[in-house]
């Protein structure tokens, strides 16, 4: 009888250690494929408002942003660019860099 009991405990033991070790696995696998899932959302939106400043609005040809971002000038003359996650920051007309200063600060 005691060797049935403890070994009915040891096979309880090792079902709650699976299924506790499947539960960490699943959750680690949604949690990238949530990050994966923001990371794409990210990119769609950069790259549609991207696309709607180039066709609104108009191109600065020789300024930048601070890390070489294309500037573009609204129709209130507001200087903006678009970040990673397609968010529209704007600076003032003395916060843009030279194009040409920035292509010294990537060599």
């Amino acid at each position: 009888m005691k060797t049935s009991l403890k070994s009915l405990l040891v096979a309880g033991a090792m079902f709650c250690a699976a299924q506790s070790y499947a539960q960490s696995d699943v959750k680690k696998a949604e949690h990238s494929v949530g990050h994966a899932a923001t990371d794409v959302g990210h990119k769609t939106s950069e790259v549609a408002s991207k696309g709607s400043s180039a066709v609104i609005d108009k191109k600065y040809a020789g300024k930048c942003g601070p890390h070489g971002e294309t500037i573009y000038i609204n129709k209130k003359s507001q200087y903006y660019y678009v970040n990673k996650k397609g968010h529209r920051v704007y600076q003032k007309r003395s916060q843009l860099m030279d194009k040409k200063d920035m292509e010294h600060h990537k060599m």
